[in-house]
Parts: C-alpha cells; structure tokens; sequence
C-alpha cells in the first residue's frame, strides 16, 4: 500500500490499486473524524459504514493512478523484517 493525501482535506490514507475496478483504502485514523465528508454524514446520524468513499479522495486516488503517482500494475511486496526479500537471492541458500 502506498501513502496518499486527499487533495481535498490534506487527510492520509493507505491506497493500493491493481485494476480500475479494484482500489483498498486504509485509514489511518477513524473515518469520521478524520474525512470532512464522513464526518457530516456521522454528524447526520448516517452509518458511515455504509458509505463506500468519500468523492474528493476517490478523485485523488484516480488523479494519482492517471498521472503515475500511484503504481497499479503490480502488487507492491514490502520487505519484512526476517524474511528474504522476493526478488533478491537469500544469501542463505546454497547456491543462490
């Protein structure tokens, strides 16, 4: 997942696309108190649950997936801490 910032309400948010049909979004705090769009409806007594995205980070996410900012032709491998990269040689394999 790679960090974005809504270019509506500055908030950052985890954001991986692989297709134009997929998109995951992690927040990185609560929803409602950190989007002004889901914390009207919150504020409205609506289950933000239900809302599928808010519009202005969609459009930040589409805007950064056209300009290249966003990568979305691949699945990103990040590296954990004792586990052999997958694209280098673990240098303790025989022969690798």
């Amino acid at each position: 997942m790679q960090e974005l910032i809504c270019g509506a309400c500055e908030t950052t948010v985890l954001v991986e696309k692989f297709s134009p049909s997929h998109t995951s979004i992690q927040w990185l705090d609560d929803a409602k108190h950190a989007c002004p769009e889901f914390a009207r409806f919150a504020a409205a007594g609506e289950n933000v649950n239900a809302i599928p995205t808010c519009p202005a980070l969609r459009e930040t996410i589409e805007e950064a997936a056209r300009s290249g900012r966003l990568a979305t032709d691949s699945r990103r491998v990040e590296p954990t801490r004792g586990l052999p990269h997958p694209h280098r040689p673990d240098p303790t394999t025989p022969g690798e």
